[in-house]
């Protein structure tokens, strides 16, 4: 689909990148020829990740051990990668969600989630943004955010506003930023099925059939959101800035993807937390 190079002499950072739709990004872009940082918490399956990366294709590919919602530890992470080279895009992966009833929702269990999917996408791209101003290095931003940032979504309010406040970040640094060459862009994906984000939002008890209820009939393929990203981060879309670009096969036209949950028993939801408790 794209030229051989695309992405030949852009290094990327991407959080969230040893699993799931971060790891099918980090594939593409190696095979487009960028150098790679992956960042995440648990070390050994960064390394295992980035091995593959450089087994198959032969690519510079490094991790970085951080938990994002520690805002000094993302601070020490950027300067030890500064120390070799700036990096060219970030790619803000990392996130966390579960389905739960609003009113059951611990300040806690909030904050799990706003933790990394806000505050740990604030520290990460105010600290690349900073380096790169200083450095009067240009730049890019790709959020990896949800149609939930225009339809709302019921029984996962905080992610629905940790990712529609990460939109108006990307809308307001476009303007803040875009003079200085840096350009910030989002993503809002629909079914895109992982073992992670499936475990959490499609527990048992919901319809089997919910990937299938867009107009186009079925779930994203990884390689689709991966070739979508590589674009939209690579010089070819250079003039695209500020701009969510929705991936879900037409499906936030015709639902949240909620309402199944509406007609949950007050038994399926205590099952659910205790589920989530002993997790």
């Amino acid at each position: 689909m794209f030229e051989t190079g695309l992405l030949a002499r852009k290094r990327i950072l991407i959080t969230g990148g040893g699993s799931g739709l971060g790891a099918a990004m980090g594939r593409r872009f190696a095979e487009l020829g960028a150098e790679l940082i992956i960042c995440g918490r648990r070390l050994e399956l960064l390394e295992e990740t980035a091995a593959k990366f450089r087994s198959e294709f032969g690519a510079k590919a490094s991790t970085a051990r951080c938990d994002i919602r520690d805002g000094a530890a993302v601070e020490a992470m950027m300067d030890l990668i500064w120390q070799d080279a700036p990096i060219d895009i970030l790619v803000n992966n990392a996130a966390a969600t579960f389905i739960a009833q609003s009113e059951h929702l611990s300040f806690r269990a909030a904050d799990a989630i706003l933790a990394p999917t806000l505050h740990g996408t604030m520290y990460c791209t105010l600290a690349a943004g900073r380096r790169w101003i200083e450095g009067k290095h240009k730049g890019v931003v790709l959020s990896i955010l949800s149609t939930s940032t225009i339809t709302g979504r019921a029984f996962t309010v905080p992610s629905s506003m940790a990712k529609t406040a990460v939109l108006a970040m990307t809308r307001s640094l476009a303007v803040e930023w875009g003079p200085k060459g840096i350009r910030t862009v989002a993503i809002a994906p629909g079914a895109f099925p992982t073992p992670g984000a499936t475990g959490q939002l499609r527990p048992e008890g919901r319809s089997e059939s919910w990937a299938h209820r867009n107009p186009l009939g079925r779930p994203g393929e990884h390689s689709e959101l991966a070739n979508l990203a590589s674009f939209l981060i690579s010089d070819q879309a250079g003039y695209i800035n500020g701009e969510m670009v929705v991936q879900d096969g037409g499906m936030h036209l015709r639902s949240s993807g909620a309402e199944d949950l509406l007609q949950w028993t007050d038994e399926q939801w205590e099952n659910q937390r205790a589920a989530r408790a002993k997790t």
